[in-house]
């Protein structure tokens, strides 16, 4: 999930920036070119901890701007399969739902929620509930999925996730009274 990694980037820079804040620049452009994004391999860089260090310039012929090779460490994150994340749902139509955990987007297919809970286009904003009522899933509510499988993209990860394992569902602070006697009826069902 979180992983501590050295990485390697390269910082073009302008010479209009060259003068006694040359190095605060180098590092400030590190961080604004390298936080919040994905590298395939290792995943979304978090932030970067450390910078170990910053190379001698080597200057582009014919344009005039100076290229810093730069090495650092930085914290990275990545989803696997098997691993349980929370996450804050985006959208929820009858194909299932859309989630996001961080910068991960996952999808929730209806085939992977749990068979007592329905999809309700009707209601305002629609989602998927039990039929008591007792358990709803909406846009904007905080619900603990399993991830299914990952495809890294050069740029991006997207996620398949489930519902359909023990306490996989919505995520409160405390569970009321209601919901654990649906939670242990569940358990006890599947058991």
């Amino acid at each position: 999930m979180f992983f501590h990694v050295s990485l390697e980037h390269e910082i073009v820079l302008h010479p209009r920036y060259f003068g006694p804040g040359l190095l605060n620049t180098v590092k400030q452009k590190l961080f604004t070119e390298v936080e919040g994004t994905c590298h395939g391999k290792y995943g979304y860089v978090i932030a970067v901890t450390t910078i170990d260090s910053i190379g001698r310039g080597v200057i582009q012929p014919g344009r005039g701007f100076v290229m810093y090779p730069v090495k650092y460490k930085a914290i990275m994150f990545r989803p696997f399969k098997g691993e349980v994340l929370d996450a804050v749902v985006k959208d929820v139509n009858k194909a299932g739902l859309f989630t996001e955990t961080g910068p991960v987007s996952c999808f929730i297919s209806q085939h992977c929620i749990p068979a007592e809970m329905e999809f309700d286009p009707n209601s305002n904003p629609p989602c998927f509930k039990t039929k008591d009522e007792e358990m709803v899933i909406q846009p904007n509510d905080e619900i603990r999925l399993k991830i299914m499988g990952t495809r890294v993209d050069a740029n991006d990860i997207f996620a398949v996730g489930s519902l359909m394992d023990d306490y996989l569902g919505m995520c409160s602070p405390t569970i009321p009274v209601s919901s654990a006697r649906y939670l242990l009826n569940t358990w006890l069902r599947n058991a």
